[in-house]
């Protein structure tokens, strides 16, 4: 017989379970209610956080993009060069007119070539020493090498620096070319030789001395005449000419004077600025759903009434509404619910009026750029932001209540032991009474 079910035949583990149950329940709904409480406020923070973040990237592209006007450059069809904007340079920022610019020569890399030499035929050994600019390569050539081999061994101790060796087949047989990695003069090649058998002094440039190579393609340097100012260059990009653009030279032809117009551009600064009305809408949109209240059902949101949520709606509005009819000459306008939209042809035409308008807006100093980036960074700072201290708070309170729900289920587990012990040992009395009365009732029986 099983212990719970003799004497009274009471069930006594489904009775602990119970009795438990009952007694867990009002601590354990109180802490599940905080903690689902705690746990939705943390993902609206977390939804109004990316919002924000959204925002400030929007914002911090928008006042890159009006530290300077976006400028287009445009060339003839048949132009002897192309030109970008230079973001790197340091040179000044590209500003809108004109250039005449010529192209005279191209800079090109040189070309030299040995005479020709029979397939397989040894070469030489020693030491060849490939000059270029201030560097030389010092390349070991063995005993026996034959041109390809020669080739390799430059190739192997170049590593694609300065020169490159290649062998070409001709009508008259094989020869070694030698071809300068850098442009201009300043690539040109020197080859001399030390050591070995004299084989390879067929195969020595010295342009001021002796020289057993041909120069198939002369070292050249670029030359362009920019509004009358002459600039030689041993590459054909030049990107510190013209103030803020990247010059690429791809045809020489001296005499022609061809024209580079820069005009305004606010293609970037249009898109840039469709992006922060976009993020700002956005943002806005996600702080009035997460602290509104229906008051037809009664229902309030999760962040309802909360504080913090009150005031970046009303930050974000301020800083805007300081400055709303210069936003509106600039083509933003403000709704009446505080949503933005943008008139992209005004934009075009204040800009056109005064290019420093967005600047003064949307700029580092900005009226709505400083005070903005100012607002978004207290609150989305990763240490200090109102935010991050917010969410933080929350998720502390969150394991608060955890530890709680484990605090309650060792305390659970301590009563329904004392439960069992309890009913137990009331079971044991019932059945030692259960035992002696019938053993009184036999002796009752026997002595009648």
């Amino acid at each position: 017989m099983s212990l719970g079910t003799i004497g009274s035949g009471l069930d006594i583990p489904s009775l602990v379970s119970q009795l438990v149950a009952s007694e867990r329940a009002p601590r354990q709904n109180q802490i599940n209610t905080a903690g689902t409480a705690a746990t939705a406020k943390v993902s609206a923070l977390g939804s109004i956080k990316n919002g924000m973040t959204s925002l400030q990237t929007a914002l911090t592209a928008l006042v890159k993009g009006a530290a300077a006007p976006g400028i287009k450059p445009s060339t003839p069809t048949e132009s002897n060069f192309t030109a970008t904007l230079d973001t790197a340079t340091t040179a000044g920022k590209a500003a809108a007119g004109t250039h005449e610019v010529e192209v005279k020569t191209l800079a090109q890399s040189q070309k030299l070539s040995s005479k020709a030499y029979e397939k397989d035929a040894v070469i030489g050994d020693g030491t060849l020493s490939i000059g270029h600019g201030d560097k030389t390569i010092n390349v070991t050539i063995p005993v026996g090498a034959k041109l390809a081999e020669v080739a390799a061994a430059i190739n192997s101790a170049a590593g694609g620096k300065g020169v490159t060796a290649a062998i070409v087949t001709a009508d008259d047989g094989q020869h070694l070319v030698l071809s300068a990695v850098d442009s201009g003069t300043k690539g040109a090649l020197t080859v001399s030789t030390t050591g070995g058998n004299g084989g390879l002094a067929e195969l020595v440039h010295d342009p001021a001395g002796t020289s057993k190579l041909t120069e198939m393609v002369a070292a050249q340097d670029a030359v362009v005449v920019v509004d009358g100012f002459t600039r030689t260059s041993s590459s054909n990009t030049i990107t510190d000419l013209v103030p803020g653009i990247s010059l690429t030279l791809t045809k020489a032809k001296e005499g022609e004077k061809q024209t580079l117009t820069l005009t305004p551009d606010n293609t970037a600064l249009k898109s840039n600025l469709t992006a922060f009305v976009s993020a700002y809408n956005a943002i806005q949109g996600t702080l009035k759903s997460s602290s509104a209240y229906n008051a037809e059902t009664g229902t309030a949101s999760t962040l309802t009434g909360d504080a913090m949520v009150r005031g970046l709606q009303q930050q974000l509005r301020s800083s805007l509404s300081a400055n709303v009819n210069d936003l509106k000459a600039m083509g933003v306008t403000i709704a009446a619910d505080g949503t933005l939209s943008l008139d992209a042809a005004k934009l075009d035409t204040a800009i056109g009026k005064d290019p420093e308008a967005v600047k003064a807006l949307f700029g580092a100093e900005g009226s709505i750029g400083k005070s903005m980036t100012a607002l978004l960074k207290s609150n989305l700072d990763t240490s200090t932001g109102t935010l991050t201290q917010r969410t933080n708070t929350l998720n502390k309170e969150i394991k608060a209540l955890e530890k709680q729900l484990d605090d309650l289920d060792a305390r659970m587990e301590k009563v329904s032991e004392r439960y069992t012990k309890q009913f137990t040992a009331m079971e044991k009395m019932v059945a030692q009474m259960q035992s002696a009365s019938g053993s009184l009732s036999s002796q009752l029986l026997s002595n009648s």
